[in-house]
């Protein structure tokens, strides 16, 4: 059975490609909305979320990775950059107001990223829009233990 391992987080800033916020020519409506029809055809449906990423540092924790709830293999999502692979997994956070809210984390497998890698204390999750979050704000991240152990 599943157990919800807590983790403090910091909101970070990212590189803004995933949301489209980096006004890279290349996917100018951002990584994700490139992305989401692809994953919808796979299987996995992201329309209840945002479009853009949330880059949750952990430090000085460390996240590694158990089993995934989705991984996509060798997608091709962008005419001009290689396939790449991608996992999700499960989690959620909690805001001030004791408030949680479902997501997923995203994770790009590095190894097949060309570019944009994140440290591994930080993860990119995934949610529907939340209204204040502002980077440099803390949250509590739960996540799946059967999915990602946090050391």
């Amino acid at each position: 059975m599943s157990e919800w391992i807590r983790v403090k987080g910091l909101i970070k800033e990212g590189y803004g490609v995933a949301s489209g916020k980096s006004k890279n020519p290349r996917f100018p409506e951002g990584t994700l909305e490139m992305q989401r029809t692809v994953f919808r055809t796979l299987g996995l449906d992201l329309d209840a979320y945002f479009m853009g990423t949330i880059n949750v540092a952990i430090a000085p924790q460390k996240y590694k990775i158990k089993k995934a709830k989705h991984t996509f293999k060798q997608v091709k999502w962008s005419p001009n950059d290689p396939a790449e692979d991608f996992s999700f997994f499960d989690c959620r956070i909690s805001l001030k107001e004791n408030k949680k809210i479902e997501g997923l984390i995203y994770y790009p497998h590095p190894e097949t990223k060309p570019e944009h890698f994140q440290s591994p204390d930080t993860l990119e999750i995934i949610m529907p829009f939340i209204d204040g979050l502002k980077y440099g704000d803390e949250i509590m991240l739960e996540v799946d233990n059967q999915q990602l152990s946090i050391d």
